[in-house]
């Protein structure tokens, strides 16, 4: 099928690794152009080596710090330069602190919000005239399945993604005057670099097939098993695609299951 994405400029945060990486990866496939930051320019650039099949004009680099909105304006300004126009944001920086109530810190707190809610604020607030002057102006936010179902384990990153999720229904209201959709993308236990240092900071005598098995099991996922990058990439790219037209406000869960909310 063709998502009508080619020659289309999809800006994308969070790029280094993971799901921005695999998301980059896909958009490049379709014949998309793709400015892509991350904090670390080399790791950023080290990870896009793997392109090397595809159109070097159709890729524009950054490091950005997505909680500066200078930063973001910067970025945007590049993306506009090199390419002409923004079509799609993908807002996708991101971690995870685990961490109990008690054993999460004020600053540790601030630095979580920070981050949920301004390093996508800031984003579409740089990108949003250029949004509004593309025929196909779209938003996706990658969230978690926590913003619904908070884990203790996870405190501050619960309140912080459930945040984020009321935003993200904000902007998709306030967007749809400029004819932008604004969607998000709520993931549950997907195998990145994130849960592969967890495994090898563990100490477990497992492999981590096995030792995945065992987090899925405890965390109720259906399907019994890690979700992969390019899973959460697929669905995106759906929501990217003029195809969705008709689609704003919205959440899909890729979970595996695990999602016990109605």
């Amino acid at each position: 099928m063709d998502l009508q994405l080619k020659d289309r400029t999809v800006v994308v945060t969070g790029a280094s690794s993971g799901v921005g990486l695999a998301t980059a990866h896909y958009l490049l496939a379709e014949g998309a152009k793709v400015a892509a930051c991350a904090r670390d320019a080399g790791r950023l650039a080290a990870a896009f080596d793997q392109f090397a099949w595809a159109d070097k004009n159709s890729i524009y680099l950054a490091s950005c710090d997505v909680t500066d909105r200078q930063a973001t304006d910067a970025f945007v300004a590049g993306t506009l330069d090199s390419f002409g126009t923004v079509d799609g944001l993908v807002c996708n920086a991101g971690r995870s602190l685990m961490a109990t109530l008690d054993e999460t810190t004020d600053e540790q707190f601030r630095d979580e919000f920070d981050l949920k809610i301004f390093g996508v604020l800031n984003m579409v607030r740089s990108a949003r005239a250029a949004l509004a002057a593309s025929a196909q102006g779209s938003v996706v936010n990658v969230n978690a399945i926590l913003s619904r179902q908070p884990e203790l384990r996870l405190a501050a990153t619960s309140a912080a993604r459930a945040g984020l999720l009321n935003l993200s229904h904000s902007i998709a209201d306030d967007l749809a005057g400029d004819g932008t959709r604004v969607n998000s993308v709520l993931l549950g236990l997907i195998d990145t670099g994130q849960w592969r240092r967890r495994f090898e900071n563990s100490g477990s005598g497992l492999d981590f097939t096995d030792w995945s098995a065992e987090i899925t099991k405890d965390r109720g996922v259906k399907l019994g098993r890690f979700g992969t990058a390019e899973e959460v990439a697929f669905h995106i790219l759906t929501l990217l695609s003029p195809l969705s037209g008709y689609t704003t406000g919205a959440t899909i869960d890729v979970g595996g299951g695990v999602g016990r909310y109605v």
